[in-house]
């Protein structure tokens, strides 16, 4: 009988020690908390989530979609778009003159505004004359009203390193007639994106 009961002993034994071994070796389950109840995923539900609803304003009592930040109507057009309807305007001078009035500095100084925007447009100022005096004249004055709008947006904060000048003096009209409504048009400083 001793060596029966030895014999149970160890059968006791070894299945102690393997009820041990899974209990340690058992993944420990944290006891459960009240929580408040969180909704289905939206995968969950078999119904995906609605997209999001492009921001409106209301004009005239209809609504009228907005466009989103990141577009940029100006930006993104191309060189020839710009120049063709450009946000730059030409700067005008009175007959034989280059200093910027009143109203030469508000238009100045609106294109700086958009330059400072665009930090990585460059432009050629052109200086234009009217067709009175000497192909000669009109150069230097062309180049002279080039200088100061570009002296100008320069004091305003443009980096001179994207303002190039050039003078075409009297050979490319604005209004090719020849009154003073014509003239008056033709002495200007004409801005052209170059590079942006």
């Amino acid at each position: 009988m001793v060596g029966g009961s030895m014999s149970s002993t160890r059968q006791y034994l070894a299945l102690l020690l393997v009820a041990m071994t899974i209990t340690a070796c058992a993944k420990k389950v944290p006891p459960a908390t009240a929580t408040t109840p969180q909704p289905a995923p939206p995968s969950a539900t078999g119904t995906p989530p609605a997209p999001p609803r492009p921001a409106q304003r209301v004009e005239d009592g209809l609504p009228v979609p907005v466009q989103p930040v990141g577009e940029d109507a100006i930006g993104s057009r191309s060189l020839d778009d710009l120049n063709r309807d450009s946000p730059l305007r030409p700067v005008f001078f009175p007959l034989d003159a280059f200093e910027l009035d009143a109203a030469a500095r508000s238009v100045a100084g609106a294109n700086a505004e958009v330059l400072k925007r665009y930090p990585s447009w460059m432009i050629t100022l052109e200086g234009h004359c009217d067709e009175r005096g000497t192909a000669e004249y009109n150069l230097a004055l062309g180049e002279r009203r080039a200088i100061a709008v570009r002296t100008y947006l320069v004091s305003l904060g443009v980096s001179p390193d994207r303002i190039r000048t050039v003078s075409y003096g009297k050979e490319f009209p604005f209004d090719p007639g020849h009154t003073d409504e014509a003239w008056s048009k033709n002495r200007r400083a004409h801005f052209v994106i170059t590079a942006k």
